[in-house]
């Protein structure tokens, strides 16, 4: 395990605030005066909320601003929202491009959300999960690339890749852990006020581990703060399941470890798998392994498509051969029974009773009781922290406006992407993106290497390299599924053929055309 990377040093908080503050201006200053705060001290009049912010208090926050910006000689950093793979990339190619990141992560270790999923194994080897920019600035300091036809864990990758790479002197001073980002704002500017507001800098409300608030300014912000932390519901609506919620004790959102902490809790139990996405998967797979060292475990799956279609993949036809097998193998536990398939299952409520957790669909079908339920229906991003920004995001899947049409299961059923940038992840916040995860939004066919690809382009386009944030390029494994155009159609409905093309002739001329890579194949009709 490396050692955590070091705070960068803050400086102290201005004066003029709170009883240390002369009284002599006991009375308070007007909204204008704090440049917009509208609760400014009533002792001292100063904008204690925000000592950065109050103009009687600027020489005090042009110290803080010098400690922020770090050895850029007043320079304000990129603030990057996470230390996962992607965040942690985009700090490479910040420091690569000469620039100073800022990375503000909540948990008290890199990679915080991975170690909750360390027992996964990927389905993409070493060669798909290592970003090439970071790749190099590993091997000049003694780094070995692991076997690149190996698949890591979880685990694996947070101790072979994550850990290291954060632990580079070039990276380890930019990194705060135990750094949650509350709210990003501009500073003084509500998403009302139009003057000026490009040329202001973000100001990011974040708590340190000591529990206190702490303002951070940043010349631009990069999100890679991923969807972890959100998941879906097990309700078919979109929203919690009647009863969901008084039920918490007995469901588990995502991948338990079934066969190391949480074993005693499934078992020999009775459990109902909701979902149908790659996370399903790996949860049905591990509990039908569990069952086999426990006979008496009982698998249930339940999902809202009322075929199968091509929802187990394309098997050899993959291109990540882990990610075939993943289908094919739950494909033989249900045709042998091990898992138990209900299909059209769109979960309204769950009851507790006396025989166990029963789950009703809406059209009031009840299941057979359970003892617990696993929810794995996918994530969806955290948009709280944006709420004055400008941002324009699609209205369902929460993505950027440009890249969702790219990524929609609604069209790009087989799991369609082509290389995207800066270009597609803009936002009318200049100098404002999400990338990683969370910009696909509701989307569920995210790839490490499109995360990489992405802050590679953005930090381009911060730092002015036109030509270099328009020069996408990726290459990405296929599913075997199928490949469409944008001119094609959705496969919701196709034969069950593996192989077979789902989409239809593109109406608009060749030269229009773009062929897109496949990069996972679980949303069709979900």
């Amino acid at each position: 395990m490396s050692a955590s990377p070091t705070n960068p040093a803050r400086a102290e908080r201005s004066p003029c605030c709170g009883a240390s503050a002369s009284t002599a201006t006991a009375a308070p200053a007007p909204a204008s005066a704090c440049c917009g705060d509208p609760t400014p001290n009533a002792e001292t009049g100063a904008c204690c909320s925000a000592p950065s912010a109050s103009c009687g208090c600027r020489q005090g926050a042009e110290q803080e601003r010098g400690a922020t910006a770090g050895a850029t000689g007043g320079r304000l950093p990129v603030a990057v929202i996470g230390a996962g793979p992607v965040g942690l990339a985009a700090a490479v190619q910040l420091v690569a491009k000469g620039e100073t990141p800022l990375v503000l992560e909540a948990g008290d270790a890199v990679g915080a959300s991975i170690r909750e999923w360390a027992h996964v194994r990927l389905f993409s080897p070493w060669r798909y999960v290592v970003d090439p920019t970071a790749r190099q600035m590993l091997e000049a300091s003694g780094w070995t690339m692991p076997d690149e036809d190996a698949l890591p864990t979880g685990g694996e990758l947070l101790e072979r890749l994550v850990e290291p790479l954060a632990a580079l002197p070039g990276i380890a001073p930019h990194v705060r852990l135990g750094h949650r980002v509350l709210a990003v704002t501009r500073r003084g500017y509500d998403k009302v006020k139009t003057a000026g507001r490009d040329e202001t800098p973000f100001e990011l409300v974040v708590r340190t581990p000591a529990g206190r608030t702490e303002r951070i300014l940043a010349r631009a912000v990069i999100d890679a703060s991923g969807t972890w932390r959100s998941p879906n519901p097990m309700g078919a609506g979109g929203v919690a399941a009647e009863g969901e919620a008084e039920a918490a004790a007995r469901v588990r959102y995502g991948i338990p470890d079934v066969f190391g902490r949480d074993r005693a809790r499934y078992a020999g139990k009775r459990v109902l798998v909701v979902g149908s996405g790659h996370s399903a998967f790996n949860a049905l797979l591990d509990l039908a392994g569990l069952k086999r060292e426990a006979p008496g475990t009982e698998i249930v799956w339940a999902i809202r498509r009322a075929e199968v279609g091509l929802m187990f993949g394309g098997g050899r036809k993959d291109a990540l051969e882990a990610r075939g097998a993943l289908g094919e193998r739950l494909r033989r536990l249900v045709e042998s029974g091990t898992v138990r398939l209900e299909l059209g299952v769109r979960i309204a409520r769950v009851a507790s009773t006396a025989a166990g957790i029963v789950a009703e669909s809406d059209s009031g079908a009840r299941l057979a009781p359970v003892d617990e339920i696993v929810v794995a229906t996918g994530f969806r991003p955290d948009l709280s922290l944006t709420r004055e920004l400008r941002l324009a995001l699609d209205p369902w899947l929460e993505a950027p406006q440009q890249l969702a049409p790219l990524v929609d299961p609604n069209l790009h059923s087989c799991g369609t992407v082509y290389p995207h940038g800066a270009a597609e992840l803009a936002h009318p916040e200049k100098d404002y993106y999400v990338v990683g995860m969370k910009s696909y939004g509701r989307a569920p066919t995210f790839l490490l290497l499109t995360g990489y690809e992405q802050v590679r382009s953005v930090v381009c386009a911060l730092v002015g390299d036109e030509a270099g944030a328009r020069n996408v390029e990726l290459v990405l494994p296929e599913t075997g599924v199928c490949q469409t155009d944008l001119g094609g159609s959705s496969c919701c409905g196709a034969a069950d053929d593996a192989g077979a093309s789902c989409g239809t002739a593109a109406t608009t001329p060749a030269a229009e055309r773009r062929e897109l890579a496949v990069v996972g194949a679980e949303a069709c009709c979900a």
